[in-house]
């Protein structure tokens, strides 16, 4: 049986290049996970186990493992940094208990940072920071820090100091327990030893120990009375202060070190284990009962009910699909057959596993508060509900970004198109923000991702993973469209099929809504007019009506659609009839109320050295890029820019031919705008 105090599900989340792969490998190493260290750099890090990661040294997919320290159970998801792969970062916050924040002492807080940051305050997540790279040329401590107040909004509080900076770097100075910690390279870090802290450091120590007691007295009246009277405090009562701290997400809690070199990982398990939450330190999940459409909370109770959510899917030719589950309440066993109450379908868990990167063990049963990955689900997608039908609640599903980039795919033989079809759906299944569809016009198959890496990497998976043999055009916009008018239009249908009357007459209103602010479908019909099942009829005619566009068959937005008229006739009005009245009333009112081409602009983040900056301002203004802010930093500076995605394919290339390949740069979708000049040039 789990022993529910001593799990901890942390992730570990930054930006790209920040150290989350170096410092989960290291974490493997010292709780015995491994015998070795494998490294991101030589392509050999246990936690990047498919080809790409280990060849592009980066993380693409949330690798999960567990391991043992101080006799507590931590599950570990390793999540990308990149933002092409943010559903991967999403879905993982979404069923995690507590965080490990890691910051580049160099890089400070980068735009992914933020991104993951915010993203993990959606889901109230408690997290620890760790500034990594101590021992990096430019490193700044106390820079991180000040820009962690800033960016993050958020406090941190110090639990370390680093001895040394750069090439000087020697260790830490542990302010809860007042002393020094070194780690010896000769047995790659796995000894530390402790000595007093020297007294050149002595007043920095000090100071850095009072701004903490500051801060904790705060949070407990035993540590203030000991505090103003003058008296020696427990540590023991200092680290309860800073867990309670932690867990109410008054301030963040910092470790620091150099991963690399070893350096300072035990202590970023020790605050793992001492200072972020287990199961039962949160509150109750909350979730929604499906018969009686009322919110209800869920206790993390191993003898409640079973309820679970699958939180990723994993296509393994051998076993199908692996679907990593989160257990919220109740026991799940192997053998057992579980209800996808979101689904509304029972499934059979022929096996239960827990991973360690790719390599599973089996398990006997999962329960309340732990992760586990269950075989033998076919019918179940990243968001799903398990549970049982006596006790129907689903909880919160996870909202992905849409895709803004397509490319067109196809087999090179006529006999591979099936296979290729079959492919593409088990990697929809897999991944959100993902999707396909045929070209009705032309047959061509249409893939669409996150970004230019995102469809690079899910094609070459189709290559080798899958062993599919096709051809792929160049990355093309996903355009939206939307109106700029509001008009009224009278739709009348009448066909005769199959020797039957089917006739319909509706009344719409087309009005265009602030950006951003959706699509809606509203009946102002008065009662009695029209049969609900007749309003339902045009409101799925509008709806589908809505992913076909208006004039050039990208998806419409932000549209209000108001039903407004009707006539029923008891003996043609059908259901077929309202909703193809539905889809063209739509169609017609949208043609009639100035149709735009929105076009999706990214939030594109450089960060440049100082020498080469000209240059990048220069080449994002060639790409019609408006210039949002610049930032200096030591060594280098920092741009944020917003551009049309059109403007910016093959951007990668020219960044790196204009700074001799020493800047880097994220890209983001921001918003929609509308696309001046039609098709041709863009705004």
């Amino acid at each position: 049986m789990a022993d529910l105090p001593r799990i901890r599900n942390i992730g570990i989340i930054a930006h790209i290049d920040a150290g989350k792969t170096t410092t989960t490998e290291r974490i493997l190493f010292f709780t015995g996970k491994t015998h070795r260290i494998g490294e991101v750099d030589d392509g050999e890090a246990t936690m990047d186990w498919m080809d790409q990661e280990q060849e592009r040294g980066i993380t693409i997919t949330a690798a999960a493992t567990t391991c043992y320290w101080r006799d507590y159970q931590v599950n570990i998801i390793d999540t990308p940094g990149h933002v092409d792969f943010t559903a991967e970062v999403e879905r993982s916050l979404r069923v995690l208990d507590g965080a490990v924040a890691i910051f580049c002492a160099v890089g400070g807080v980068e735009p992914q940072s933020e991104t993951v940051w915010h993203q993990a305050d959606r889901y109230n997540v408690p997290r620890i920071a760790y500034i990594n790279k101590l021992d990096r040329i430019g490193a700044n401590f106390r820079g991180v820090l000040e820009e962690m107040k800033v960016k993050l909004g958020t406090m941190p509080l110090p639990l370390q100091l680093p001895i040394g900076a750069e090439s000087e770097l020697d260790g830490v100075i542990d302010l809860v327990e007042m002393r020094e910690m070194r780690w010896s390279l000769e047995d790659q870090g796995t000894t530390i030893s402790y000595s007093p802290i020297d007294p050149s450091r002595l007043s920095e120590a000090r100071t850095g120990r009072e701004n903490l007691l500051d801060y904790l007295s705060h949070l407990s009246d035993q540590l203030t009375e000991l505090y103003v009277g003058g008296s020696e405090i427990p540590v023991e009562l200092l680290r309860k202060a800073i867990r309670q701290g932690t867990l109410s997400r008054a301030f963040t809690p910092v470790v620091c070190g150099a991963s690399l070199r070893n350096l300072g990982v035990q202590p970023l398990l020790d605050a793992v284990v001492d200072y972020l939450p287990s199961p039962l330190d949160l509150p109750p999940a909350k979730g929604h009962h499906a018969k009686k459409d009322t919110e209800v909370e869920v206790p993390c109770n191993p003898e409640a009910f079973c309820l679970g959510i699958v939180f990723k899917l994993q296509a393994n030719r051998e076993a199908g699909n692996l679907c990593f589950v989160r257990m919220y309440s109740g026991k799940i066993k192997e053998g057992q057959t579980v209800y996808n109450i979101t689904k509304k379908k029972r499934e059979r868990v022929n096996r239960l596993v827990r991973m360690h990167a790719n390599h599973p063990q089996q398990i006997d049963q999962v329960e309340a508060g732990d992760i586990a990955v269950m075989i033998g689900l076919k019918g179940s997608q990243t968001g799903d509900t398990l549970g049982v039908e006596a006790f129907p609640i689903l909880l919160e599903r996870m909202h992905f970004p849409e895709p803004v980039i397509s490319v067109a795919i196809e087999p090179k033989t006529l006999s591979e198109r099936k296979k290729l079809q079959e492919v593409l759906a088990v990697l929809a299944l897999e991944d959100p923000t993902f999707s396909v569809k045929e070209n009705e016009e032309t047959g061509e198959l249409i893939i669409s991702g996150m970004g230019e890496l995102h469809l690079d990497v899910l094609v070459t998976r189709i290559f080798r993973e899958f062993k599919v043999e096709a051809r792929v055009g160049k990355p093309q916009v996903s355009y939206r469209e939307t109106i700029s008018a509001e008009t009224t239009h009278t739709e009348k249908y009448h066909r005769m099929i199959a020797g039957k009357e089917h006739a319909a007459v509706i009344t719409i209103t087309a009005k265009p809504l602030p950006r951003g602010a959706g699509n809606r479908f509203i009946s102002d019909l008065p009662e009695g007019v029209l049969p609900d099942e007749l309003v339902a009829a045009v409101e799925r005619g509008v709806t589908a009506a809505f992913g076909s566009g208006v004039v050039y068959g990208y998806p419409a937005l932000d549209i209000e659609v108001r039903l407004i008229g009707a006539e029923f006739h008891q003996a043609s009005s059908t259901p077929l009839a309202f909703e193809a009245a539905g889809a063209m009333s739509f169609d017609s009112a949208c043609r009639a109320a100035s149709p735009i081409l929105l076009e999706p602009i990214m939030a594109v983040d450089v960060l440049t050295p100082s020498e080469f900056m000209g240059e990048v301002i220069g080449n994002l203004n060639a790409r019609q890029g408006t210039i949002v802010n610049v930032e200096s930093k030591p060594g280098a500076d920092h741009v944020r820019a917003q551009a049309p995605l059109v403007a910016m394919f093959g951007y990668s290339t020219a960044l790196r031919s204009a700074t001799q390949g020493r800047a880097t740069f994220t890209m983001e979708f921001s918003h929609f705008a509308e696309k001046v000049g039609g098709f041709g040039e863009s705004r």
